[in-house]
């Protein structure tokens, strides 16, 4: 699948002019329509929490025809996640909370073929950084317990 680079250049130019309000927006609508992540972010600084969101999809778009860069990194990013305490069944949750807050951020600017092109980037994004994750068995034990 060849991600339209482009749309998603563009789109996160406009996204960018309202970072804060996007990122009050995604963790708005992650802790209210799914509060059982809450515990994942229980020992994290939300004042900074904003700002790696937001880093991490700079990242992202500014390396997306740099796959040299980009794959380790996401690869990494992924890593620290399985250590942070998220699960396979996290990232749909994150992805769908995403496009939710890009659409409200952008409002009449957002359009259906950059729902598809961010959904599809996000997509990829989530291959890249479960691709090879070995989930530890205490972890799994744990997560078999827990309804998500």
């Amino acid at each position: 699948m060849a991600l339209n680079t482009e749309l998603l250049t563009t789109s996160f130019a406009l996204l960018k002019e309202h970072r804060l309000e996007f990122s009050d927006t995604f963790y708005d609508k992650l802790f209210t329509d799914y509060p059982e992540v809450t515990p994942l972010f229980a020992h994290v600084d939300m004042k900074e929490q904003p700002k790696k969101l937001f880093a991490s999809l700079v990242l992202v778009v500014n390396n997306l025809t740099k796959p040299d860069a980009l794959l380790p990194a996401l690869k990494g990013l992924g890593t620290r996640h399985v250590n942070y305490g998220v699960f396979p069944s996290h990232y749909p949750i994150v992805g769908a909370t995403l496009l939710e807050s890009m659409a409200a951020t952008l409002g009449d600017q957002w359009t259906n073929e950059m729902a598809e092109a961010w959904a599809e980037a996000y997509s990829a994004i989530t291959k890249i950084m479960l691709d090879g994750l070995d989930y530890p068995d205490e972890t799994l034990e744990i997560r078999s317990s827990v309804t998500v």
